[in-house]
């Protein structure tokens, strides 16, 4: 009877080592190819990104700032609705041109 016992404690014991290989073959193969995909994805940058990033918190503001003033600005002082619509097309328009001018840091 314990000769049996044994034989099929050792059988069960051979079955849960041969789990255990195999998954730790699958956890080795899974943690390879994380760091191939690891190394192949482009690093994602921290912090700012995309074109309002090129600018200090500071000079966003200014850029806010100033164009809700010349929004304000023209529809204070210009009666015409049409010419309204007009000009606020045109100040959202140009504004990427004004900032850039104004706060490229290129030169």
């Amino acid at each position: 009877m314990s000769k049996e016992r044994a034989r099929r404690r050792e059988a069960r014991q051979s079955v849960l080592e041969a789990e255990r290989v195999a998954r730790r073959r699958r956890v080795a193969r899974r943690e390879r190819r994380r760091a191939v995909v690891r190394r192949l994805t482009p690093k994602v940058r921290r912090g700012r990104t995309g074109r309002l990033a090129r600018h200090t918190r500071g000079e966003r503001a200014a850029i806010v700032l100033l164009t809700g003033a010349a929004l304000a600005g023209i529809w204070y002082f210009v009666d015409d609705l049409a010419l309204r619509l007009a000009l606020v097309v045109l100040l959202l328009l140009v504004l990427p041109a004004i900032v850039v001018i104004a706060l490229d840091r290129r030169t």
